[in-house]
C-alpha cells in the first residue's frame, strides 16, 4: 500500500504526507475543510476573489465549498510538494466538545469569516507539520476498531497547536491578505461573483472593468491558467453542488439559477467536471456515500 496518499473511507478523511504531484491545475472546492501545507512550490492561489503568492511554508485552510485554485510554476524542473487532509468537521466536532474554547476555535475555523485562507513562513520542522508527520506515521497500524480515535486524536491536537498561532495572526492588524497579487485580476473575480448567474458575455465583462477583451482575457488566463468562461463554469457547478446538497429544488431549476438556461448543457457541464450526473452526485450525498475529495 502506497502510504503518501491514504482514504480511510468515503466518510472521514483524505490524507497525505509529503505527496508529489503532476501538472493538475483546477477551479475546485470540498465538502469538508481541506488543511494544506506546501513544502516546496512556487505560484499563485485563487481563493475568495483575491490571489496569493504560493511558497514554501505556507499552511492553507480552505473551508466547506470555498472555491480555490493553485497555479503551479513547474518550469526548471521544479517541484509541488505537500501534505493534506481532507475531513468533514460535522463528523468529528463531538470530540472538540470535551475543550469548550478549543470547540469555539474549531468552529470557527469551518463557520466563521478569516481574514485570510494561509499562514506563511512555518518551517518544515515546525509543531503543525510534526502532526501530519507523525500521523502519517501512525497509518500502517490503523484498522477498523482504532482509526476514528486516531483520526479525532490527530484533528484535536493539529487545531490545539494551531489556535494561538492563528489568534496572534487574526489579532495582527497586518493580518489583511498576506502575498496578494494583481488587482486587476481580483476586479475581475469579484465581477464574476456578482454576475455568474446571468448568461456571460465578455463585452459586458470587459465593458464594465473599462479594459479591452484582449487584455482582459489575456490578464486573467495569465495569473490563473485558466480562461474566463472556464472559470465561470467551475464557479457555476460549485454553486450547483451546494443547491444540490442543501436543497430539494430541481435539476432544471437550479440550472437555471446558475445562469444555464439549457438543463442538458448543464448536465453535460457537470458530469465533465464531476464525473457524475447531478442526479448521481445528490443520490450518493442523501446516501451518504460521497468522497471528500
Amino acid at each position: 500500500m502506497r502510504y503518501d496518499l491514504y482514504d480511510f473511507n468515503k466518510h472521514s478523511i483524505h490524507f497525505a504526507y509529503r505527496r508529489k504531484s503532476a501538472n493538475n491545475e483546477t477551479f475546485h472546492s470540498h465538502l469538508g475543510i481541506e488543511l494544506l501545507f506546501i513544502h516546496e512550490g512556487s505560484g499563485t492561489m485563487i481563493v475568495n476573489n483575491r490571489s496569493y503568492e504560493i511558497k514554501p511554508g505556507m499552511l492553507c485552510i480552505f473551508q466547506p465549498f470555498q472555491l480555490h485554485h493553485l497555479k503551479l510554476d513547474y518550469s526548471n524542473n521544479r517541484c509541488f510538494e505537500r501534505s493534506l487532509a481532507v475531513f468533514e468537521p460535522s463528523m468529528f466536532e463531538a470530540y472538540f466538545e470535551k475543550w469548550p474554547v478549543l470547540h469555539a476555535f474549531f468552529k470557527h475555523i469551518y463557520l466563521g469569516k478569516l481574514p485570510s485562507p494561509c499562514l506563511y513562513d512555518l518551517s518544515d520542522q515546525h509543531i503543525l507539520v510534526h502532526q501530519f508527520k507523525n500521523f502519517q506515521e501512525r497509518i500502517p497500524y490503523l484498522d477498523e476498531s482504532n482509526r476514528t480515535e486516531e483520526i479525532s486524536l490527530f484533528l484535536v491536537n493539529f487545531f490545539h497547536h494551531l489556535k494561538p498561532l492563528w489568534n496572534d495572526f487574526e489579532g495582527n492588524s497586518a493580518a489583511s491578505p498576506a502575498g496578494r497579487k494583481n488587482h486587476q485580476v481580483e476586479r475581475i473575480l469579484n465581477w464574476i461573483e456578482k454576475n455568474y448567474h446571468v448568461p456571460y458575455r465578455l463585452h459586458d465583462l470587459a465593458q464594465s472593468l473599462h479594459l479591452s477583451s484582449y487584455h482582459l482575457s489575456h490578464l486573467f488566463k495569465e495569473a490563473t491558467g485558466v480562461s474566463i468562461s472556464q472559470y465561470i463554469a467551475a464557479r457555476r457547478i460549485h454553486q450547483s453542488v451546494q443547491l444540490l446538497t442543501t436543497t430539494n429544488k430541481p435539476i432544471t431549476l437550479i440550472a437555471e439559477e446558475i445562469g444555464l438556461t439549457n438543463v442538458s448543457y448543464f448536465c453535460k457541464l457537470f458530469k465533465e467536471q464531476m464525473d457524475v450526473t447531478p442526479h448521481q452526485y445528490r443520490k450518493r450525498w442523501v446516501d451518504h456515500s460521497f468522497h471528500l475529495e
